[in-house]
This record gives structure tokens, C-alpha cells and sequence, in this order.
């Protein structure tokens, strides 16, 4: 299982486990709105910063293998420079 589909599980369990406690719990539809919109936006900040840490995360494995390949070609390079030389000679 992947990070981020835990993280997006675990995000809805706990959004859906606080909104049927906030409905069961004894307030006012004015109160509880409030509490529901609170809510909300947690949520979406908490969804923001996982997506941004994920990105992160995505952007430096990308850059890594982005380095890695230029490695790997500027070695397939070299030998294939040597192979000229040595067919030259």
C-alpha cells in the first residue's frame, strides 16, 4: 500500500468519524454548521499540505533520476568514445 493512499484513507476515516460524532452530538444547527465549516477547512489545509509534501517528495525523486540518467549517459558515452579511439588505432 502506498503512502498517500493511507494518508488519503486515513484523512477520509478521520473527516468521516468527526462529522458523525458532530452529528450525534447534542448542539444547535447554528453551532453545529459552524463546527462542520471549521472542519472543512482543516481538512482542506491538512489535504494542501499533504499534496504539497507529496509533490516534494516527487519532485526529488524525479531530479534524482533526472541525475542518475545524465550519469548513465555521459558513462555510455565515454565508453563509447573509447571504442572509437581504440577502433582508430
Amino acid at each position: 500500500m502506498s503512502i498517500s493512499r493511507f494518508l488519503a484513507g486515513f484523512a477520509v476515516g478521520a473527516g468521516l468519524g468527526a462529522i458523525t460524532g458532530i452529528l450525534l452530538a447534542p448542539q444547535s444547527g447554528e453551532e453545529t454548521r459552524e463546527m462542520l465549516g471549521s472542519m472543512a477547512r482543516d481538512v482542506a489545509d491538512k489535504t494542501d499540505e499533504t499534496v504539497k509534501d507529496i509533490q516534494e517528495k516527487a519532485d526529488t525523486i524525479v531530479s534524482d533520476m533526472q541525475k542518475k540518467g545524465d550519469e548513465i549517459i555521459s558513462k555510455i558515452q565515454d565508453l563509447i568514445n573509447k571504442q572509437k579511439e581504440e577502433v582508430m588505432e
